[in-house]
């Protein structure tokens, strides 16, 4: 047969599907690189994730593809190669100075280009995600009308998938789709535990079954499970912390979506498939479709656009280090407080926790401490299964830190006990009380708050979202207090 020949293909660990090669029989190189591992301390489940995911697609695709175990990925480099832009600044240095084909990134809603145009067409007035997520939904046909008119009349219905939790112990929606491991995970793990015994590569958190889709297959069946037995009921509750349901009614693709494995606009399609079937409802599909083609896209491209020193905002000027309770996941159970440590267990046990444990408890907490944005930004990587760089630096920096002075969001994400109180189950069994903000059994959260607000003061007393903040804090008569008694917690667990 004639025709052109095709480049062979290198995939990185984050780009194993089917829309990063060519054409279905184009030859690939897989390199697993162990100098990865040396360089940082990742969640051990992290680790069996991404080793399982690269294996099982070399298996996959056999004699079509070259599979190289090597230290570092220069070692592993070999012949006429192409590639996909990588996902890392660091990543797109290092191929920019090979011999290699860098094409355009691939595996998002919009292509970096015309994000660029979008950017550039707004004339200097600040980016909105709404407004960039309701395009991409007119680019796709995402829930629209014939014409052109979002499904029900409104474009977002978050005010309908903003639940407090139920008065019960969990949703009672059922386990999530679950995978079987094989003789490869089995492989892996055995890998891992010479590493840690033998070669002094060290990891954080604990291990246990695999619980997320590591191949197309896999995740193709995630997607359907997700989308004809659990999207119904995840809008209500998307915002809601149960502490004995962990999963409640969260897809848990954000693992295949973030190695390539689905495609963001296939995930939505979906979606809206299960809603036009009658599997779910309209609240519960336009709030998940907005979270995987309009947020996380999104951050995709606020990561490129902001450039990359954007890493390196700290406007808030927070420079405390992580105490080692937080670094290394609370794991002698020292913590008190319920919301942080089931949080912190939840990331410790399963590498994972939903987004808002992730703001609104961790984040909102680093927050508060004035913990250092980069150390945070490095933890949220290694610590989660779904963590990558270009994912962290904009939700870290960006949205749960404000290190960047408001670039990205309006105001801080900061909240009091009572937004915990509201939103879970955590503080009727907790030994501190969202109300109280001095004294023993002052919640952590409610008093640190203020601490927050005190210590800012001069760089977020003139937002107007802020107003009324302040104007509640003039109002403390124990305010005085209140922040003594926060400058003494020091870095102990609470």
């Amino acid at each position: 047969m004639g025709g052109k020949k095709v480049d062979r293909r290198w995939l990185f660990a984050d780009q194993l599907g089917p829309h990063f090669l060519d054409e279905p029989g184009q030859p690939v190189l897989l390199i697993e690189s162990q100098q990865v591992f040396r360089r940082r301390r990742f969640h051990r489940r992290k680790a069996h994730l991404v080793l399982s995911a690269l294996r099982h697609r070399a298996a996959e695709l056999g004699d079509q593809a070259e599979f190289r175990q090597t230290s570092s990925y220069t070692e592993g480099l070999e012949g006429k190669l192409s590639v996909c832009a990588p996902t890392t600044y660091a990543a797109r240095r290092f191929v920019e100075e090979l011999e290699v084909d860098v094409l355009p990134s691939r595996g998002y809603a919009i292509e970096e280009v015309k994000f660029a145009g979008w950017a550039e067409r707004r004339q200097g007035r600040k980016l909105v995600m709404e407004d960039f997520y309701r395009d991409v939904r007119k680019h796709h046909r995402l829930l629209l009308e014939g014409d052109g008119e979002p499904v029900g009349g409104r474009w977002n219905y978050d005010q309908d998938n903003r639940e407090p939790p139920p008065k019960k112990p969990t949703l009672g929606v059922g386990a999530p789709w679950w995978p079987e491991e094989d003789e490869i995970d089995e492989q892996v793990r055995a890998d891992l535990d010479r590493w840690e015994q033998d070669e002094g590569v060290q990891f954080v958190g604990e291990d246990g079954p695999r619980r997320f889709a590591v191949t197309r297959d896999e995740a193709l069946q995630a997607l359907e499970s997700f989308v004809t037995t659990r999207l119904h009921d995840f809008g209500p509750y998307e915002d809601a912390i149960l502490a004995d349901d962990r999963w409640m009614a969260h897809s848990l693709l954000s693992v295949p979506l973030n190695l390539g494995l689905l495609h963001p606009v296939e995930v939505a399609q979906r979606a809206e498939q299960a809603y036009r079937d009658g599997d779910a409802g309209l609240a519960s599909t336009e709030g998940f479709i907005r979270q995987v083609v309009g947020w996380r896209d999104y951050v995709w491209h606020v990561y490129w656009h902001f450039g990359d020193d954007y890493r390196r905002r700290n406007q808030l000027k927070a420079r405390r280090k992580l105490p080692q309770w937080f670094a290394e996941l609370d794991p002698d159970g020292e913590v008190e407080a319920k919301c942080l440590s089931n949080a912190l267990a939840s990331v410790r046990e399963d590498g994972w926790a939903h987004h808002i444990p992730r703001l609104m408890v961790l984040g909102n907490w680093a927050l508060q401490r004035g913990y250092d944005p980069v150390a945070v930004t490095d933890w949220f990587h290694r610590s989660f299964v779904d963590g990558y760089d270009w994912v962290m630096v904009p939700n870290v920096v960006g949205m749960a830190l404000h290190a960047d002075g408001g670039a990205m969001m309006t105001k801080p994400y900061a909240a009091g006990g009572a937004y915990i109180n509201r939103m879970s189950n955590h503080c009727g069994g907790c030994r501190y009380d969202p109300k109280k903000r001095l004294g023993e059994d002052a919640c952590p959260f409610t008093a640190g708050y203020w601490a927050f607000l005190d210590r800012n003061r001069e760089q977020l007393s003139g937002n107007h979202r802020m107003s009324r903040a302040y104007a509640g804090m003039g109002r403390l008569k124990d305010l005085e207090a209140v922040l003594e008694q926060e400058r003494h917690r020091g870095a102990s667990p609470p």
